[in-house]
């Protein structure tokens, strides 16, 4: 058995930066394990698995260790995989995911567009293991799926060492974001999920699905321009529409290749 996977840099308009994510093109599901062991097998964050319907795509996201349940550059990804390549006339994909319909659109000049739902967060209080994970004691601290953490300025987002140990002992929480302010841009981010096989992602599109709310009733702005400070980094140009969020950017493809089981 042959599977077609494609690998594209997503949040990029070039090879090496932004999000590295697999996109494997199947013509039926294959069983939970084998997908499992192929995402461990490519060792990205993420690696998707598409599969063409009568609306659209189906598709599944898998990290090396676990399924999870919404990936905004896999999504991105498979997206530009179906765009490029497999149905070139199209200009518009829907998705059907554990996270319902996602939306995906190409304009003239190739940036991708993405409409997700949005999950503001609720503040919580600060408690000691916060400021352990991270060195320094956050400004806010946050609860959404994932838990996000205010600091003070770009620069100590830049230069945080996180303590990983201490990050995946804080619980009910997916992953942790870090975020503050921009300087060029309307904020910054990076974005930590030890416990699902991810010390810290390169550009996460699940992730501003909190920040962009979180950000908009900070600004007082529906119109957001972020980037992620990653070593690989990444740029986002994002929009909030109350219970939903748009983010767009732009992805390369690396490689084409074949799996063979």
């Amino acid at each position: 058995m042959k599977i077609t996977m494609y690998q594209v840099d997503a949040f990029a308009s070039e090879v090496f930066k932004g999000n590295p994510a697999a996109v494997c093109v199947l013509d039926k599901w294959l069983d939970d394990p084998t997908l499992q062991n192929i995402a461990a097998e490519n060792n990205l964050a993420e690696t998707a698995f598409i599969i063409k319907s009568a609306s659209g795509y189906d598709l599944r996201w898998f990290t090396p260790t676990v399924e999870i349940d919404l990936c905004g550059h896999a999504t991105l990804a498979s997206a530009f995989v179906i765009f490029k390549f497999l149905e070139p006339s199209l200009r518009h994909v829907a998705f059907k995911t554990m996270s319902g319909t996602l939306d995906v659109t190409m304009n003239d000049e190739q940036k991708l567009s993405m409409d997700f739902p949005a999950r503001a967060p609720k503040q919580i209080e600060i408690n000691g293991l916060h400021e352990q994970a991270f060195g320094i004691k956050p400004t806010e601290v946050w609860q959404s799926r994932d838990l996000l953490v205010l600091f003070d300025s770009e620069l100590q987002i830049a230069e945080l060492q996180p303590n990983l140990e201490k990050i995946s002992e804080i619980e009910d929480s997916f992953a942790v974001i870090a975020t503050a302010k921009g300087n060029e841009v309307d904020f910054v981010s990076r974005f930590f999920a030890p416990n699902a096989g991810i010390p810290e992602d390169p550009v996460t599109g699940s992730a501003h699905c909190t920040l962009v709310p979180f950000w908009a009733d900070k600004l007082s702005n529906d119109i957001l321009h972020a980037k992620q400070l990653s070593k690989r980094g990444g740029e986002l140009f994002c929009e909030n529409k109350g219970d939903r969020v748009a983010m767009s950017g732009y992805a390369s493809l690396f490689l084409k290749g074949e799996i063979y089981l």
